[in-house]
């Protein structure tokens, strides 16, 4: 039988490895606590958390907010009993207890609209109180904030006041997303409507001409134009990858190749790790389109366009060069700052479009001058928000 000392002395050591491994655990714990902040800290955090939440509810726009699930944010936001958020139709969304406030929270709303100032309502005979506050938005009562409690103090009050101006604040700036997405939306359409007739009724001219002589090729051809014309009307998203805005072009280029022969020239120097860059849809094919159109067809001789794209760490940097005739520095000037109508159109609304996403350091760099042919340079950010693809 083993000796008893040694057994406890077995028992002491275990038990005393126990007890630091529990004090090392609640150590590691006490400070995890304290990498999370003070109260107010985490307090602090959860406000800005909820507003997040409440934020995203409301910013469709005036036209299209989820008032059930901002109204249940803002709830928590004022810490109120229950809260309605009316809104311009005089829809009431409610959250808390809600028991016979819809028609409460109605007449509130009437009474803040008329004034358009906030208002305080003492206790009724449900033993509730209630502050109601104008929504306003470009000086129109769009809709009001209504926070119900047993007892209305001056604290919710001033706070009611400051989420109802909070509220417009979120929804003015849905409508100014909703605004950019619409002139992002039209200045595609506009880009789309200018592709050109004269270059569909060449192609299909050139398709037409194989018919009879090759066959094969005329099938081919017809084959690349329903993939341009695909890519190029598609109706989803304001951005592609640079992979798909090549495959169009590729599309164009044979199609241009079947008009102009031996005299269209193409080089293609992509380094693969920048395929799966995202850019905005439609930004590098016009820049090829017009290297064809206004650098080498005007020319005799035809001539070469270099397509390229290389990682440089932060960015994609993407350039289109043609050794075509090229243009006056002074004239391209005017083209890409002025508002006048232009055959150019494509450059320029690529340009302001990468500058509306990426600022004004981010348009087109285009290095031009008479009989030396032209370069255009488009950097794109390598780290973007997500986009619709």
């Amino acid at each position: 039988m083993p000796d008893a000392a040694l057994i406890a002395g077995v028992v002491g050591v275990l038990v005393g490895a126990a007890l630091t491994l529990a004090f090392v655990f609640a150590r590691r714990i006490a400070l995890a606590s304290r990498d999370l902040g003070s109260d107010e800290e985490r307090a602090t955090y959860r406000t800005l958390h909820v507003a997040a939440q409440a934020a995203a509810a409301l910013r469709g726009g005036r036209d299209e907010p989820d008032e059930q699930r901002a109204a249940r944010h803002l709830r928590t936001l004022l810490a109120a009993h229950a809260v309605a958020l009316v809104g311009p139709d005089d829809e009431v969304a409610l959250d808390g207890l809600v028991d016979g406030l819809e028609g409460s929270a109605r007449r509130i709303a009437a009474r803040v609209r008329q004034t358009g100032r906030r208002q305080v309502f003492p206790r009724d005979r449900t033993d509730t109180g209630a502050v109601g506050a104008p929504i306003v938005v470009d000086g129109v009562v769009w809709g009001v904030v209504v926070a119900f409690a047993p007892a209305v103090r001056a604290p919710l009050v001033r706070a009611t006041g400051e989420v109802a101006q909070w509220c417009a604040a979120q929804l003015a700036l849905g409508e100014l997303d909703a605004s950019r997405t619409a002139l992002a939306e039209a200045q595609l359409r506009s880009l789309r409507a200018q592709i050109s007739p004269h270059f569909i009724y060449n192609a299909l001219t050139a398709i037409a001409a194989f018919i009879s002589t090759d066959p094969v090729r005329a099938r081919e051809l017809v084959l690349e134009f329903a993939d341009f014309t695909r890519y190029s009307f598609r109706r989803h998203g304001e951005f592609t990858t640079l992979a798909e805005e090549l495959r169009s072009i590729h599309s164009y280029l044979e199609l241009e190749r079947a008009r102009h022969g031996e005299r269209l020239t193409v080089r293609l120097r992509i380094s693969p790790e920048t395929l799966a860059t995202v850019i905005p849809f439609l930004s590098v094919q016009p820049l090829v389109e017009n290297a064809v159109r206004h650098g080498l067809e005007p020319g005799e001789r035809g001539g070469l366009i270099t397509i390229a794209s290389a990682d440089d760490g932060t960015h994609t940097e993407i350039t289109v060069e043609d050794d075509g005739v090229g243009m006056d520095p002074e004239v391209l000037r005017e083209l890409l700052t002025g508002s006048e109508p232009t055959a150019h159109v494509g450059l320029r609304n690529v340009d302001t479009r990468l500058r509306q996403l990426y600022g004004s350091a981010g348009g087109l760099v285009v290095e031009t001058n008479r009989g030396v042919g032209t370069m255009v340079r488009m950097r794109v950010p390598k780290s973007q928000p997500l986009h619709e693809i």
